[in-house]
């Protein structure tokens, strides 16, 4: 099934870094991909994470714990070679078998803002190019980009030719028809996204509560169907569970669990994260851990949490907290102002709080997030095992609201005391913030001498940045980045990584972070190093960001020192008995 519109992004067989723990490997197509997939989950490759497949390569990710390609690459290296062949022949036997019985009909009005453009591109007219698309039989080839999206092929050729958008929209609305690249495709929730609108419908096509929760898989029939404008639509019945507002936060009930709190004001932006969504990137949902996770971490060890518990991410000002419960918090990240009782506190420290307490988390004054930890972990209602709130998908909770009471798990003593003086807890510490990045896998995309040229430009941070990308403006004084000349500047839709710097048309890249599209088709320059993750997520509109090329092994020297730091960061115990 070869249905792309651009040459492919990486050559079959070869395999090239992806930031710190991930590489993409080039295969011929989307069939290949699938029985790559298939062979390294197979292999039983020690401390994998996620392996996605694209329309031409796939994406295998290690923990971040371990030491990811550095250790795997002889392995990694022999089971491509047996799957593919060294020559990049394809050497797996068997393909997909094919789709039996009626094809997948979903109803479209087709009125979407890029209708007259893509008509003229193909050539046509709005009316003939409707007709043509929906007399098309299309593939399923992936599913990927967002949960449920599904890149369906076997386009009319003068619709394969059809581009992305220069510039990606921040908000695609859920149930958009989309075409871009040689696919088509349903946007099943709202997101971002830089194809072009041609129609919606309201069919679901995911649903996180009932197997397999993506409505279509790889090798699926589709067809569009035309509904005439006026006319409603009748979406398909939702296997989605209502939720009272009053249980919107609540977990699971757990004789270990109780009401801590509850939010007398939410502050701008308040959600719950935990370590995030783990082997499911291949149903396109995305991890949705901590914007700044060495934050995140810190808060959660001072108070005798497992580093991976719930917490509390605030952004830019936080909330007002009434305590229901005494216990201990614990707030890192960005220098907030904080009080008990309009007594002020410091963060950085263990601070107990009985019931009846009030907590205020005010504005950050160095940075944009802060995490507040609380003994035992937050607690909330878990999809795909984890209660993390998630931009992309809308998975989790979402942003806490005034009245809802928060959970919180038991204590597991001994709680630590304070940071140790000097330990990095979020704070940018200046007027620019500098993140050290990695050759990206597209060099071929880009101008020549592009990724050394990085460390001269100058970049501000957009307003329409969120948890799924860092928007950064040029300053007028830097050029835009240089893609390389010629019409192919788009990808071979493929697994993306957070930290990835998509460039886009406009020369005007976007970092990815952590709720961001699993799958990708827009061409990386380079990638933030997993050591300045969490000053990425510091990020704040209005920033100034310069971008400081290195090499893997300097990557790999500063990640090292950054955990001896952390494991030392947490200092004393906090005296839970007097005396």
């Amino acid at each position: 099934m070869s249905n792309g519109a651009s040459p492919r992004s990486v050559p079959v067989g070869e395999i090239r870094r992806l930031g710190d723990d991930a590489v993409l490997i080039g295969v011929a197509d989307p069939e290949s991909a699938r029985r790559l997939v298939r062979a390294v989950e197979g292999a039983a490759l020690d401390d994998l994470a996620e392996v996605v497949g694209g329309l031409a390569t796939v994406l295998v990710a290690f923990d971040p714990a371990a030491d990811g390609p550095e250790s795997q690459g002889l392995v990694l290296r022999k089971l491509v070679d047996h799957a593919l062949g060294p020559s990049g022949a394809e050497a797996l036997p068997g393909g997909d078998a094919t789709a039996e019985g009626d094809p997948f009909v979903i109803p479209c009005v087709f009125d979407g803002p890029d209708l007259t453009e893509v008509a003229e591109i193909a050539g046509w007219s709005p009316e003939t190019l409707v007709d043509v698309l929906t007399d098309a039989l299309l593939t399923v080839a992936v599913v990927g980009f967002s949960p449920g999206f599904a890149y369906l092929a076997d386009l009319p050729d003068e619709l394969r030719r059809v581009p992305r958008r220069a510039r990606p929209r921040p908000l695609v609305p859920a149930g958009s028809v989309a075409l871009a690249n040689g696919y088509a495709a349903v946007y099943p929730t709202a997101s971002p996204g830089g194809w072009q609108l041609i129609g919606r419908t309201d069919v679901p096509l995911f649903t996180p509560f009932v197997a397999p929760f993506a409505r279509l898989a790889a090798g699926d029939r589709v067809r569009f169907a035309r509904v005439p404008r006026g006319v409603a639509l009748a979406p398909q019945r939702s296997t989605e569970v209502a939720v009272s507002p009053d249980d919107r936060v609540r977990p699971a009930e757990s004789p270990t669990t109780h009401p801590v709190f509850t939010v007398e004001e939410p502050g701008v932006r308040t959600i719950l994260q935990d370590a995030g969504r783990r082997g499911v990137a291949a149903l396109g949902v995305p991890a949705a851990s901590p914007a700044d996770p060495s934050s995140f971490r810190l808060a959660n060890l001072l108070v005798g949490n497992p580093v991976g518990a719930g917490a509390l991410e605030i952004t830019a000002r936080g909330p007002t907290l009434r305590c229901l419960r005494s216990t201990f918090v614990a707030v890192v990240g960005a220098a907030p102002d904080l009080s008990v009782d309009g007594q002020p506190v410091s963060p950085g420290r263990v601070v107990p709080i009985t019931a009846g307490q009030q907590l205020v988390v005010g504005p950050v004054r160095d940075g944009f997030r802060s995490y507040v930890a609380v003994a035992g972990g937050f607690a909330g209602p878990e999809v795909f095992q984890s209660c993390a709130s998630d931009q992309l998908s809308q998975l989790g909770p979402g942003p806490i609201g005034q009245g809802d009471r928060l959970w919180a798990g038991a204590m597991r003593p001994p709680l630590g005391d304070h940071l140790a003086d000097g330990v990095s807890t979020g704070a940018i510490g200046g007027e620019t913030i500098i993140l050290r990045v990695l050759p990206g896998p597209h060099p071929e995309r880009f101008a020549p001498g592009t990724f050394a040229s990085l460390a001269s430009a100058r970049f501000t941070v957009d307003a329409e940045s969120n948890r799924i990308g860092v928007r950064l403006r040029r300053d007028p004084s830097t050029h835009a980045v240089r893609l390389a000349p010629g019409p192919a500047v788009e990808l071979d839709s493929q697994g993306m990584v957070t930290g990835a710097v998509q460039v886009p048309p406009n020369g005007e890249p976007v970092i990815l972070l952590t709720d961001h599209a699993t799958l990708g088709g827009y061409p990386v320059a380079a990638v933030v190093a997993a050591v300045d993750h969490g000053l990425l997520g510091q990020c704040a509109p209005g920033s100034n960001v310069l971008l400081a090329p290195i090499d893997h092994g300097q990557a790999r020297a500063a990640r090292h020192e950054q955990r001896r730091q952390l494991e030392a960061a947490v200092v004393g115990h906090y005296p839970l008995v007097a005396g």
